[in-house]
């Protein structure tokens, strides 16, 4: 197992870490009833940290920050010699822990998507993994709760007997939820996005060669051009180039140059 600690990726902090310790480190997290806060950020997700410096706050924050893509991997391999020889890819990640929760009796809860993803999603992890326990499913209010509903919502899961909550609200939106409710509920809460529709079969992921080579980014932009362009032509050059000016020094990215949240977001 590898778990180098974080390190400094553009002002956002990067577990250089492994599937084996991840899933170890959530797990027991889970058998404990300890709350732990984590995300899978790819390219887009470490730019939203890097333009925002609120929400850079919170993801400085989060207790466990995978490398979802190649190219966040292959940025804590050349700016820190971390020697990671896989990326910790949210969907995988996913996949990984409902294998361990299902083989070790851990009840999960999904919150996020639509109800018809949730219902796919739940009927397609039960039959891949016979032994998994679904406490409960809440799809999303597709809009910020109020104090009240959020209350309710922390209840309702904890009240559910689940050990892990798997978030599916797309980025920011779910790193603000894991943040925001990491005091609420004593378990793990893992911002997974797109890994809720890849696995209910209503969205299709890129062949294993492209994830490889960084290129899912490009397979996605085919498949949804019009809501993903400015994400994937804009944000990923922007992200080479911080990236050059960190590796050569001429830009310090710190990480404590964040600013705090003045009021919750609540997203639901």
């Amino acid at each position: 197992m590898i778990d180098h600690g974080k390190y400094n990726v553009l002002g956002v902090e990067i577990n250089a870490i492994d599937y084996a310790a991840a899933v170890e480190r959530i797990i027991s997290a889970a058998r404990t009833q300890q709350p732990l806060t984590v995300t899978a950020l790819a390219v887009h997700g470490v730019m939203t940290g890097v333009l925002d410096k609120t929400h850079r706050y919170r993801l400085n924050r989060l207790d466990l920050v995978t490398p979802d893509g190649q190219p966040v991997r292959w940025a804590l391999n050349w700016l820190h010699k971390t020697g990671l020889m896989d990326r910790v890819y949210g969907p995988t990640l996913t996949l990984k822990l409902c294998e361990r929760v299902a083989s070790e009796n851990l009840p999960i809860y999904l919150y996020g998507s639509q109800p018809e993803t949730l219902n796919q999603l739940a009927q397609n992890l039960t039959r891949q993994f016979p032994g998994l326990k679904i406490a409960g499913m809440q799809p999303s209010f597709f809009r910020q709760v109020t104090a009240d509903e959020k209350l309710q919502i922390a209840t309702k899961i904890q009240a559910s007997g689940a050990k892990m909550v798997f978030v599916g609200l797309g980025c920011p939106r779910q790193e603000t939820w894991v943040y925001e409710y990491r005091d609420l509920l004593s378990m793990p809460l893992l911002a997974v996005g797109a890994a809720f529709d890849f696995h209910a079969g209503t969205l299709s992921q890129a062949p294993a060669w492209m994830q490889k080579r960084g290129l899912e980014w490009f397979y996605r932009l085919t498949r949804e051009p019009t809501r993903l362009w400015k994400r994937y032509l804009l944000l990923n050059p922007l992200y080479l180039w911080l990236l050059f000016l960190q590796v050569t020094r001429l830009r310090i990215n710190d990480p404590a140059d964040a600013t705090a949240p003045t009021e919750e977001m609540r997203y639901g």
